[in-house]
């Protein structure tokens, strides 16, 4: 394990709380896991077992954490073997976990204005993030993005908060965003009803388009999601003026800094380096990335 993140991260037997199924093969997986849900932070995530017959573990977000209650949850899409067999976990089974890990989002608050960009299984940080912001103070205005090409892993409905600067027609929202009151607007290329029709990209430059330079200015950007998509958010970001944080999907092994099978490059002010995602990252400036 990476020393710098000796004592923070924990290994758990995590009983399953329970296991939701969404259209798409999408599942969201709530674990009793006290010690990983006391110390995780927007952006950071859990490697856990799928299945005793599968010995790699499996990399999942966290999107979202109840301290007090002690448990955990993630939003994953069945892709391979192991995630097939995570889904048919049921409640009460118990999976070994291990995390929380990774270095987490960072919010200013001299940028209240956050701008929270979420791509199909990137959309878990953003929930989380925007949570944690909710729960912070009344300083913060988060907007929440959300794209998706297959069905959302929830119920969408017309939002009943105003975002101006969207494009009229785009009114669907995640519900339980607009019940704490995070405004949040959905894009999909599959003809939703109420979503942007295209990139959540776009619909974020549309957005960014509507504000003046006083607002940017008050504007930070968060992103998770697919490459393509990371890499066109850290373009706006720099076409805007903005402050840019994404973080990064990655192949690992470990998931604890000692095998290096995550590492990308990213540049520093000593030069290009290469940087674990696992524990360097998952979250970095996007400007040092793309």
């Amino acid at each position: 394990m990476s020393a710098a993140h000796r004592g923070s991260i924990f290994l758990e037997q995590a009983r399953v709380i329970s296991q939701l199924a969404y259209d798409g093969e999408q599942f969201v997986l709530r674990l009793a896991a006290p010690k990983c849900a006391a110390r995780a932070e927007p952006g950071s995530f859990v490697h856990l077992t799928c299945d005793e017959t599968i010995p790699m573990r499996r990399p999942l977000s966290i999107m979202r954490a109840d301290a007090r209650a002690g448990w955990i949850e993630m939003l994953y899409k069945v892709v391979g073997v192991g995630l097939h067999a995570l889904a048919a976990r049921k409640a009460g089974d118990t999976l070994s976990v291990l995390g929380p890990i990774g270095r987490p989002f960072g919010a200013h608050r001299e940028r209240p204005r956050a701008l929270l960009i979420g791509g199909g299984v990137g959309i878990p940080p953003m929930v989380f993030l925007a949570e944690r912001l909710r729960e912070a103070d009344g300083a913060w205005k988060p907007l929440v993005l959300m794209g998706s090409e297959i069905p959302f892993p929830f119920r969408t409905r017309p939002s009943g908060l105003i975002v101006p600067g969207t494009p009229e027609g785009t009114i669907a929202c995640m519900p339980l965003l607009d019940e704490w009151g995070v405004p949040s607007r959905l894009a999909s290329r599959s003809d939703f009803p109420g979503c942007f029709p295209g990139f959540v990209t776009q619909l974020a430059e549309a957005w960014l388009r509507s504000l003046g330079a006083a607002e940017l200015a008050e504007v930070e950007i968060f992103a998770c999601g697919p490459t393509p998509m990371l890499e066109v958010t850290a373009q706006l970001a720099r076409r805007y003026g903005v402050p840019c944080q994404v973080s990064l999907e990655e192949f690992m092994a470990c998931a604890v800094g000692g095998c290096a099978g995550c590492a990308v490059e990213v540049r520093t002010p000593a030069g290009p380096a290469m940087k674990r995602v696992c524990v360097d990252g998952p979250v970095f400036d996007a400007g040092s990335v793309f």
